[in-house]
């Protein structure tokens, strides 16, 4: 049955060549330069079928990096098993490094606090904030909104001698 496909695809319409599917499911098609039946010329170009055909469902990931790039036309072959099994692993080897680093990182700052070689962090926030320096952050909602006057606001002229 697919000889028969294939025979009515190429005297009928555009050969395209299955070239391999990613682990999503993702189907990879490469169109070579031909001529149709009808005597157009058809310029060579790459395809891919998505195992998730609907374009809203479409999330960034969908279509593997190495696959991308072959379809882009970055690099002339499409990518193997072996090599896209290998930058999954490499890729896993730098999301744990990474954790690992971020740990070190903030056991060396807690020492560095315990030692007193850096300053711990007093208040978080602005400092215009009603609640900046404040331990606990206060329930009772403060705010000036509804009732500041541009202008209204004067420094505290007297000084402390």
């Amino acid at each position: 049955m697919s000889r028969i496909a294939g025979l009515l695809r190429r005297t009928f319409g555009i050969i395209r060549e299955h070239v391999g599917t990613d682990h999503l499911g993702n189907k990879y098609y490469l169109i070579p330069e031909q001529k149709t039946w009808t005597g157009r010329l058809v310029r060579a170009k790459r395809m891919v079928v998505a195992a998730n055909p609907t374009e809203y469902e479409y999330m960034e990931g969908s279509i593997p990096i190495e696959w991308d790039a072959w379809i882009r036309g970055r690099r002339k072959e499409p990518p193997s098993i072996e090599e896209l099994l290998k930058n999954d692993s490499y890729r896993e080897q730098i999301k744990l490094q990474a954790k690992d680093l971020e740990k070190k990182d903030l056991a060396l700052q807690v020492k560095e606090y315990e030692e007193g070689l850096v300053a711990t962090p007093v208040a978080k926030g602005h400092a215009a904030a009603p609640g900046f320096g404040k331990q606990q952050i206060s329930e009772v909602p403060t705010s000036t909104a509804n009732a500041f006057q541009p202008g209204s606001w004067m420094p505290n002229l007297k000084k402390k001698r």
